[in-house]
């Protein structure tokens, strides 16, 4: 995983607006036209009301580096140090030595936030993992609950017509996921007409388990990590998730294979 220097970033995306060509502002009504306004310092001068805007939008779009990157807990008073710092810094940060002055080289930020990140990464992968084999090792024991060979875990509420879906098929569902700690991820309205896919492009687990009921099935599965998003996980859901789904099957539509070409 690569990190840039975000500093430097805001740095030119700031100079790329301030550069920006600015509308002409209209004349004010009374002026010739022609006659240009006398702008005086405090014409120019923000307030502190656009000071406040402008200082919590920089902390959103921080706020969303380190969302986005996943740092988990950070210390704010020290980003607060580095930011006056960073401000405080005698010359421009090409110059030799402009780096010197810091408590932490700003050359090591690829370095450090890799090594941080990979840590946090690896703690996430380790500690769901842990987490969805304590679920799914209390879950078999629940009535009803069921497991296949690849450790997929099922609960069958209605097995609907003799009419289940192949790999190939195509299926049309209603159904709602959710993470183990009863989080909603993902799920159709209840106004909304079904979800219409292939059933072998979407997850294992979904595959494996849509097969084991028919048009008109209401199925809950339970779907190990590997079964699932895997070590990559997807947003809204972290790495190493079990996941569960509850579907109901509203419609199968059979796979036809295209006629083989007529041999000449």
């Amino acid at each position: 995983m690569k990190t840039s220097k975000f500093f430097f970033a805001l740095a030119l995306g700031a100079m790329i607006a301030a550069c920006s060509p600015k509308p002409a502002e209209p004349a004010v009504e009374g002026e010739e036209e022609g006659q240009e306004t006398v702008k005086t310092l405090k014409d120019y001068t923000p307030t502190k009301a656009e000071i406040d805007t402008v200082s919590y939008l920089l902390g959103v779009n921080f706020g969303s580096f380190i969302k986005g990157y996943n740092f988990g807990n950070v210390n704010y008073s020290k980003i607060i140090a580095g930011i006056k710092d960073f401000q405080n810094a005698k010359g421009e940060y090409r110059d030799p030595g402009f780096n010197d002055q810091f408590k932490v080289s700003p050359d090591r930020i690829n370095e450090i936030f890799n090594a941080y990140l990979e840590k946090r990464h690896n703690y996430i992968l380790l500690e769901n993992k842990e987490k969805g084999e304590k679920f799914l090792a209390a879950n078999r024991k629940k009535a009803g609950v069921q497991e296949t060979e690849s450790g997929l875990q099922y609960k069958i509420i209605e097995e609907g017509n003799e009419n289940k879906p192949s790999a190939e098929d195509t299926v049309w569902v209603k159904y709602k996921g959710t993470l183990i700690d009863g989080k909603v991820f993902d799920e159709t309205a209840e106004d909304a007409d079904p979800v219409r896919f292939t059933l072998k492009s979407v997850v294992a687990g979904w595959t494996e388990g849509l097969q084991l009921i028919g048009e008109g099935g209401h199925i809950e599965l339970y779907v190990p990590a590997n079964l699932a998003y895997g070590e990559q996980g997807r947003p809204g859901i972290d790495p190493n998730s079990t996941l569960i789904f509850d579907v109901t099957l509203d419609k199968v539509g059979k796979f036809v294979p295209a006629p083989e070409e007529v041999k000449k």
